[in-house]
């Protein structure tokens, strides 16, 4: 096995164990979470996780088996997460104070997709399978689109958190 496929392989291998982290994790949210769309926020990022392992694993399987990437699967279209569009219903600004594991949430999720993000571009710059590239890249912008969602809607609500309980400066 050449060094490019091992090198895709190794690149699937964890792809696949941070999109099931993923899933974990925005499972727990969404059980956590006391806000309606919170919740079914977190439920449809958790589904794209999954989604996402799923295809992931298809990809790793035909790259084993065959050297090349499966052209017939498709990681269908993503779940209506944009920036600007609320996470939390508004309901949860009167709250905002005692929104401690929301607010949790909201961060470790900026984080993971964040790292997501990173990973998958990394890993197409270095992919030599046009393919290959073409769906890790694929991969990034939708977590790119995870992450902006979160890190707005976390920026919309930090400052009203902070304020409420104590922790701005100034």
């Amino acid at each position: 096995m050449d060094d490019g496929r091992r090198r895709l392989l190794e690149t699937l291998h964890q792809a696949i164990a941070a999109e099931y982290e993923g899933y974990g994790f925005y499972q727990m949210a969404a059980r956590s979470t006391e806000d309606p769309l919170g919740r079914q926020t977190f439920e449809g990022l958790a589904s794209e996780e999954l989604q996402h392992a799923e295809y992931l694993k298809t990809q790793y399987r035909s790259i084993g088996e065959t050297g090349k990437v499966d052209s017939r699967s498709a990681l269908g279209r993503p779940h209506v997460l944009t920036a600007g569009s609320p996470i939390f219903s508004p309901a949860l600004k009167n709250r905002i104070g005692d929104a401690h594991f929301e607010m949790s949430a909201l961060a470790v999720g900026v984080h993971l997709e964040e790292n997501a993000l990173t990973f998958y571009r990394a890993r197409a710059a270095e992919a030599t399978d046009v393919a290959a590239r073409a769906f890790l890249l694929e991969l990034a912008e939708w977590e790119a689109g995870h992450h902006r969602a979160l890190l707005e809607q976390q920026q919309e609500l930090q400052q009203a958190y902070w304020e409420r309980n104590g922790f701005a400066p100034f």
